[in-house]
Order: structure tokens, then sequence, then C-alpha cells
């Protein structure tokens, strides 16, 4: 008989830890390769765990709701021979490299094969260990000499509220004044723009007339959090113009019937969108990029993020990988797809994993315009309001002339610490020139 570990997968870029909501096996069930085991979820997808290999559930390590770090090894499968492992059995060594690359994004991290628990090595610490650890009056000393149960041996929130206990059931405790200063200075040196805000304590919340409350969902809870870490995080601005898409509107109209009678797909305007994107991404590729630390990494890839609701009302984005790389006819048919699998809830982690640019289309709605909030890691998101008919000033060759056109507003949210006004507005403007020079003689 042989072991494999089930591990939790890899679920993206700057993804580092997932939730369990569910286990559909138990210690003793006998499972086959590729059948779910249990169900994640982070703030981007809920997804399905398979197994790796045929043969028993010999060891569940983690609950349900426990919170579990990539690469960790979160189940044990007991199979009928050495040659039933495949290549999962190794996949620690590597998520813990995937995961180490993540982490890179939020704080300064050092890899080590083994990290020891002292003071001289740097430990990573979650945004909620360190809130605790400020919170309680946890010394970095103590932190750092605190025994990690998690991924190479981190400290988890289990770990802290462990030491937390046995310091209750303790006559002696650090002074305040000695904890305090340490970890709110290792907070700003780790993760200065990062750290939620402290816990304070409030009186229970009053409401007065006639109201209802509504507890938030998981996912909302996730994506409210995802938004204020990034606001945290960058330093944002939007610029705004205005384009002329009437050649785009008419092309459209006139080509759809034919494009869905041949393609059997539907031809939305967000994939001609995307591909005037792509085109100003090639030319301003700082755009295209993230921070880490005082570093700017301009990502050779163009994977377009397009943001899509979903019956819940939440808001999910699945991302086009290497969309650069396929033409008018491949963006709408990845589009369509990836939106029918968000509003149906059947996207994968990758397929909401190592986005580099978003796009989001707030015109949808009946927006004009918007100030969207840039996606983390990446350093730009890019809103296009609702088309809208309106008369407007032309220059013909018999001189100006007022007629109606199909008007549409775009703004561009972007990270100030590396995108200044001049490149934000640049690429911005381009992206507007791309629509308004749409070529109306085109093919698919």
């Amino acid at each position: 008989m042989s072991m494999v570990d089930l591990i939790m997968p890899r679920l993206g870029e700057s993804i580092v830890e997932a939730t369990i909501l569910k286990w559909h096996k138990k210690p003793g069930d006998k499972v086959e390769m590729d059948e779910t085991v249990l169900d994640i979820a982070t703030d981007k997808v809920d997804s399905e765990v398979p197994s790796t290999a045929d043969g028993v559930v010999e060891e569940i390590l983690y609950k349900e709701n426990d919170v579990v770090p990539v690469g960790a090894v979160i189940a044990r499968i007991k199979t009928a021979g050495a040659e039933n492992i495949n290549e999962n059995a190794r996949q620690p060594a590597q998520s813990q490299e995937h995961e180490e690359a993540d982490v890179v994004e939020e704080v300064p991290y050092t890899p080590e094969e083994k990290r020891a628990n002292t003071g001289s090595s740097v430990r990573f610490y979650s945004p909620l260990v360190l809130n605790i650890a400020a919170s309680e009056g946890i010394s970095m000393s103590e932190l750092e000499n605190m025994e990690g149960t998690g991924q190479d041996g981190r400290v988890s929130k289990k770990d802290i509220m462990n030491f937390l206990k046995r310091r209750k059931e303790s006559p002696e405790k650090p002074a305040a004044s000695q904890v305090q200063p340490a970890v709110q200075q290792t907070q700003a040196a780790i993760q200065p723009a990062q750290l939620p805000e402290r816990q304070q304590q409030q009186s229970p919340a009053v409401y007065s007339g006639n109201v209802e409350i509504v507890e938030m969902d998981r996912m909302r809870k996730m994506i409210a959090k995802h938004m204020i870490d990034s606001q945290n995080t960058s330093a944002h601005v939007t610029s705004f113009t205005e384009c002329d898409v009437t050649n785009m509107v008419l092309w459209r109209n006139k080509v759809k019937k034919e494009f869905e009678k041949r393609e059997n797909e539907k031809l939305t305007f967000t994939p001609l969108f995307i591909e005037a994107v792509i085109r100003c991404i090639k030319k301003y590729p700082l755009i295209n990029s993230s921070v880490d630390g005082d570093k700017i990494v301009i990502k050779k890839d163009i994977n377009i993020g397009m943001a899509t609701a979903m019956p819940t009302g939440n808001l999910i984005v699945p991302v086009i990988k290497n969309a650069d790389q396929l033409n008018l006819t491949g963006l709408a048919k990845r589009v369509n797809h990836l939106a029918n699998n968000a509003r149906n809830n059947k996207l994968k982690p990758d397929d909401t994993s190592d986005g580099t640019f978003t796009l989001t289309n707030v015109g949808t709605f009946g927006s004009i315009m918007g100030t969207p909030i840039i996606n983390q890691p990446q350093v730009a998101i890019l809103a296009v309001g609702a088309i809208k008919k309106r008369p407007v000033v032309i220059e013909t060759a018999q001189g100006d002339s007022i007629a109606i056109r199909h008007m549409m507003y775009l703004s561009l949210s972007y990270d100030h610490r590396i995108i200044d006004g001049a490149l934000g507005s640049t690429f911005l403007n381009a992206v507007g020139k791309e629509l308004e020079n749409f070529d109306p003689e085109r093919s698919w």
C-alpha cells in the first residue's frame, strides 16, 4: 500500500490560501481518480478539488471552514501500490514555489527550503495573523519564536489563538508599551498598504425606522475585502475621454446576424473593445504590469480580465489568456464561453487567474461612465460606458457640421505609483482613437 498526498491547488496569482467549504468524502471512503473530494473557495471563485489517485481516503487534515494555504497537504489517499502514485505526490515543493512567487506580490519574501523560527530570517505573516497580533499585544519576538503548523512552518490563525489561550492561563504577560510598537513597526515594514484596519470595539448598531437586515454572503464579503485592499495598496487615479464609435456600431449591426449564423456565436461589443485594448497595450507595455516592492514587473503575456455580473449580483473576473494571439472570432468565442460559465457558476480556478489587465463594461446597465477599482495585482482597469446617440460637431471637407453620432465615454483607473498621468491619459486616448478609427469595411 502507498500513500498519496492531496494538496491545496494553486488558485491564481496573488492567492495564497483558500477556504474549505465542504468535504464530499470522509476517512474510509473509496475515491476514484478525478472524483470530487471537496469544495473550496477564494475571493474570486468557488471550485472543486478532484482526487489525484484511485484509493481510499486515509486521513483528512482540515475541517470545513478552515483557511488553508496553497500547497498544504489537505488529505491523504491510500492506494493499492506504488504504481498509483502520480505526479501530485511530488507537487508540494512545486506548489511552494508557486506560492512563494505569489506572495512576492504582497510582502518582501526570501525563499528558503526550510524557514527557521528565528528573528534573523524573513517569515511571512498573513494580514489576519498580524492583525490579531496587533490587537492582542503580541510582540514580534513572540511571533518569530512561535511554532507554526502552517506550510513551511508559517504561523496560522490556529497557532496564534492557541498561543493566546496559553498566555491567558499564564500569570506572566508582556507589557503593552513594549509590545505594541514592535508589531506596528513590522506591519508598516512588511505590508504597509495591505493590512486591514485594526479591529475596534464597537457597540451593536441600532437601526431606526422600517429596515431589513441582510447578511452578506461569503463571496460578497470577499469582494468587499478585495476592493478595500486594492484601494489601500494602489494610489488610484482615474482619467476620462470620449470617443465616436459610430463606425464600429454600424459595422457590428451590419455583420452580427451573419456572424452568428456562420460561427454560432453572438458578436457583442466586448471582443471589439478587447481588440483595441490589446493593440494599445503593445504600444504602452507598462500598462500591462504589476508592482513588487520597489520593482516593476512588466508582463509579456497579455491576459485580459473581463468583469462579469453573476445572477446573484456578485462580480467575478474571468480571464482570456494570451488574448493577443486570438483573432476577433476567437475573442468572441472566448468572451461568450467565459461569460456563460460565470453566469452558471461553472468557472474553474484557472479561469480567473493570471490576469494582467481588466476591462469592465459599466454601460451594460446604462451607466455612461465609471471610476473602477484596480484588480490587484494589476496596475490599470478600463471602464467602457453606454453608447449613446448625441449631436456632435464633425469636420467635413465642406467645413464643420452637426451630425448624430454614436458616442461613448471611456475611463481608466491606474496605479499612480508607477503610471503617471501622462502615460495613463496617453494610453486611454490611444484606445479611444483605435475605436474611432474602426475600419467599417473590415472582415472578421
